[in-house]
């Protein structure tokens, strides 16, 4: 073998800086692209939001402007220990945090430690209001535990079990988990089962139970004694809870030898339970979605634009640009580097909502029978199509229709939503799955509901209406919708 030189030819697609970061901002949701920004300003002294322009002075000397963009280039390399303890002491969800107002905070001596105030003003000493988190489960029942008489002891078992309770409010792991979290007690099985069902009648009802039969039981007894069926209530849940699941009101009805109406009664006031009692005290917090684009009709046709308030109002620092001509070595480099990248990404945030407008057009465009009739009217769309529409790659599509929503007549939409793959019909065409899907809703809401549709009804009747669709189908849109089969309809009157 002899070594020797050999010339290729080959086209490589290299992704630079700039492009990357393009990408990346096309991906991003609407607040997600606000805290990027955010911190991308916050190292390039060349780029301003719109309300910090509005709040500097127009007066400053030109020579402290300079020191001040020099100063921020070294407080930019190297933190202050100020700074960094700071950030360190910054909570990221303290702007999140959604207002809680609810009833049970507020009592006749006012409200409790933690409660927001009603008070819109400041307090006396001039401080705003700040909106507190939402209670969690543990928390509101460590606040009842503390307002109960229980021994030390006791009080030590309770919170154990608070602390190892799921987000349904249940104890799955069973009396077990909590004997494990209190080794240095030695406490015993019954001993921790005597605490749980005190802790069962704190509000709300039913709440450290071990499963679905013990928590209904949990709350029946809180009923009166003379309330209609209580009794009969109780015997369901305890012997026959599995048909109670299924509807079937007539064969409880024959094996506790009651009355088909009485069984109906009680079964009406178990459905009046709360299965998940800690569901009610969800502490995640509620994510408000603005949506990113509108779709309006204007003049007879629908017409796309962006939402103002959801674009970024970025823009360069036009002062701190006047002053590169004067900055000399490595400071004019610095400056002129920090003004190349601002421009890049403002071009970038410009490419990213020229592509959402060409793509929410193109939807508006294919699913304007959507907007004018309902699901039913939706047609069959996959990314491919959009793609060649706008001359676009496919993970492109992907990328801005992602997290991103339109506000509609008929409501706010991901523009995902907008996409469906489709099923053939006895004519040559189409059908979306979603329109399918609102089909099959319309066709259960109707039925008798003594006699509800199987799946294979549903399917004979959408192929009775031109849509080709197997059973199979049928049960996978329904189990999307989270709608029960036939014999789980099954109800009385």
């Amino acid at each position: 073998m002899k070594p020797g030189l050999q010339f290729r030819l080959h086209q490589q697609l290299t992704l630079t800086p700039q492009l990357q970061q393009a990408i990346r901002l096309l991906q991003l949701s609407q607040l997600e692209l606000e805290a990027e920004l955010r911190q991308i300003a916050e190292s390039n002294p060349l780029l301003e939001f719109a309300e910090d322009a509005e709040s500097e002075p127009d007066t400053a000397e030109e020579s402290t402007s300079f020191d001040e963009a020099m100063e921020f280039r070294a407080r930019d390399e190297q933190p202050t220990k100020a700074t960094r303890e700071e950030e360190s002491t910054a909570s990221p969800s303290e702007d999140l945090a959604p207002e809680w107002d609810d009833d049970r905070f507020h009592g006749e001596a006012g409200d409790y430690a933690g409660a927001p105030s009603r008070n819109g003003g400041g307090d006396e000493d001039g401080f705003e209001p700040q909106n507190a988190a939402p209670e969690s489960l543990q928390q509101h029942l460590e606040w009842q535990l503390n307002l109960s008489q229980f021994t030390p002891r006791d009080h030590a078992i309770a919170t154990a079990i608070i602390h190892v309770l799921d987000e349904d409010g249940y104890l799955r792991d069973g009396l077990e988990a909590v004997q494990a979290a209190l080794r240095e007690f030695q406490a015993d099985l019954d001993e921790i089962e005597a605490v749980r069902k005190r802790i069962q009648r704190f509000d709300p009802t039913g709440i450290a139970s071990l499963d679905l039969r013990d928590c209904l039981l949990c709350q029946l007894s809180q009923f009166a004694e003379d309330t209609p069926q209580r009794g009969l209530a109780i015997r369901i849940v305890t012997d026959e809870i599995e048909l109670l699941a299924r509807n079937d009101t007539g064969k409880i009805a024959r094996r506790l030898k009651a009355a088909e109406a009485d069984v109906a009664v009680a079964a009406s006031l178990i459905r009046s339970l709360d299965p998940r009692p800690g569901a009610a005290l969800d502490a995640t917090p509620v994510e408000y979605v603005a949506p990113d684009v509108y779709a309006r009709r204007e003049s007879g046709r629908w017409k796309v634009s962006l939402n103002p308030d959801a674009q970024p109002r970025l823009g360069l620092n036009q002062h701190y640009c006047n002053l590169i001509a004067r900055a000399r070595g490595d400071d004019a480099t610095w400056m002129k580097g920090q003004l190349q990248e601002a421009r890049w990404l403002l071009k970038s945030l410009q490419s990213r909502a020229e592509t959402l407008t060409k793509v929410a057009e193109v939807i508006v465009r294919r699913q304007s029978a959507f907007l004018d009739y309902g699901p039913e009217a939706m047609h069959p769309l996959v990314l491919r199509e959009v793609a060649e529409e706008v001359g676009m790659h496919e993970s492109t599509i992907s990328r801005v229709t992602t997290r991103k929503y339109m506000h509609t007549p008929r409501g706010t939409f991901e523009l995902k939503h907008f996409f469906s793959s489709g099923v053939a019909t006895e004519d040559g065409g189409s059908a979306s799955a979603t329109a399918i899907q609102a089909m099959l809703r319309k066709l259960i809401t109707a039925e008798d509901p003594r006699r509800p549709l199987s799946d294979q009804a549903l399917a004979e009747e959408l192929h009775r209406r031109g849509i080709q669709v197997a059973r199979r189908t049928v049960a996978k849109y329904r189990e999307a919708m989270r709608i029960p089969s036939s014999s789980e309809r099954v109800r009385a009157g």
